[in-house]
């Protein structure tokens, strides 16, 4: 008797130690249930004068095996291309400069802007306009140049889609930072630009290139300075967000891997 009860108690412990542990199902970050709070009184980030603390800036970083230069200034800082938000999954958690992310705040998150910092975010496709608090990492998707909170997503009216290209301006607190009219606009059409060059042979060549990946149309627009003129390649116009990730995903197949938005 003694035996099989030693036996068995040895299956039971061989077969817990070769059970496979379940895994914990993944947390989707998306919009809440309810919303327990007036959006439309919920009103722009008013920039101010803060610190840059060097321990939430170092000059690099590292995230997924990729580094990330910050910048040692956001004076200047204007960018172009896709935003996207984030919800659920990351509300009242820790951001980058230690305070509770909040998405009914009008913050953002930014990969090289030194933090926290404050940007005019534009939707190019309506033109609505917000300023927003920058005081997180992210996104960490290549294509992706800004990571705005719920709230901000829903007033440039970005939400259901859930990305859109904007125009990213850093601004300062001595400036007017009043933002553009909120009355919707007719969409601007947006380019992808692979390269400028000072010899027209060789943007030819490397339109023919881009052609042989049948991608949508792209043009040479030229660009005339009292000194020199430049070739800029273009291609577009790209009509959503997904059309533009599958274009730059192609590109890379070609090594070209260097490119900004711009927009008419």
């Amino acid at each position: 008797m003694w035996i099989k009860f030693f036996i068995y108690a040895v299956m039971v412990f061989l077969t817990a130690c070769t059970e496979t542990p379940k895994k914990k199902p993944e947390i989707k970050d998306g919009r809440p249930e309810h919303i327990t709070v007036d959006i439309d009184a919920i009103k722009d980030a008013v920039p101010k004068f803060e610190t840059w603390s060097a321990s939430v800036n170092p000059k690099v970083y590292t995230v997924l095996g990729k580094q990330y230069h910050v910048l040692p200034t956001n004076m200047g800082y204007h960018e172009k291309g896709i935003a996207s938000w984030y919800g659920t999954k990351f509300h009242a958690k820790k951001t980058a400069t230690g305070d509770d992310y909040d998405m009914y705040a009008m913050s953002a998150a930014h990969k090289t802007l030194p933090i926290p910092s404050y940007v005019r975010v534009t939707n190019l496709d309506n033109q609505r306009s917000i300023i927003v608090r920058v005081n997180d990492r992210g996104p960490f998707h290549e294509h992706r140049i800004i990571d705005l909170s719920y709230v901000a997503a829903i007033k440039l009216g970005l939400d259901k889609a859930g990305t859109g290209f904007v125009e990213v301006e850093a601004v300062q607190a001595d400036t007017d930072n009043l933002v553009k009219s909120q009355t919707d606009q007719p969409p601007e059409k947006h380019y992808l630009q692979v390269g400028a060059f000072g010899v027209q042979k060789t943007a030819n060549a490397l339109q023919q290139k881009i052609s042989k990946l049948r991608l949508t149309s792209s043009r040479i627009i030229e660009h005339k300075t009292a000194d020199l003129s430049l070739y800029k390649v273009q291609i577009g116009p790209i009509f959503s967000v997904k059309e533009a990730d599958d274009i730059i995903n192609k590109l890379k197949t070609i090594g070209v891997l260097s490119y900004h938005f711009v927009s008419e």
